[in-house]
């Protein structure tokens, strides 16, 4: 047992749990990963990935488009990832700047995340919320819903 009464492979060692931002730059650095790799997986196999709410209503999700945007952004095709699904643009940006952020507290340059309050956690809650229906909005009119 390590002095912080951990047992097992991370005994001895202390590990700062990662703040939300932080896990959803992670999450997008494995999704630009993919982005990168779907491509050439989707062409040799000739499987793709189906939105499952349009597959079984024919009606499209807020992330509707978001493959072919990643695929086209990755690609260097901005046009193409614009058109298939602009919320790309706000995503891709998170993720770079929350990879610049993870890396300046691996080294020592930026402090630890700090706690949000009860009132950033809700603007955060807001600011999702109007993302997701105005890409909401977008694919259904993209999809001539509206």
């Amino acid at each position: 047992m390590g002095s912080d009464g951990i047992t097992g492979p991370m005994a001895g060692s202390i590990r700062r749990a990662h703040s939300v931002p932080e896990h959803l730059g992670l999450a997008g650095l494995g999704a630009a990963a993919a982005s990168f790799a779907y491509p050439a997986v989707s062409h040799a196999t000739g499987l793709g990935l189906p939105c499952p709410l349009r597959t079984l209503t024919g009606i499209p999700c807020p992330l509707c488009g978001m493959t072919t945007a990643a695929t086209g952004l990755a690609g260097g095709d901005a046009r193409a990832a614009l058109a298939a699904n602009p919320l790309v643009l706000v995503l891709a940006v998170g993720t770079l700047c929350m990879t610049v952020l993870l890396a300046a507290r691996v080294v020592g340059l930026a402090p630890a995340p700090a706690p949000w309050s009860h009132t950033t956690r809700r603007r955060a809650w807001w600011v999702v919320g109007v993302l997701t229906a105005a890409s909401w909005a977008f694919q259904l009119h993209r999809f001539g819903w509206i």
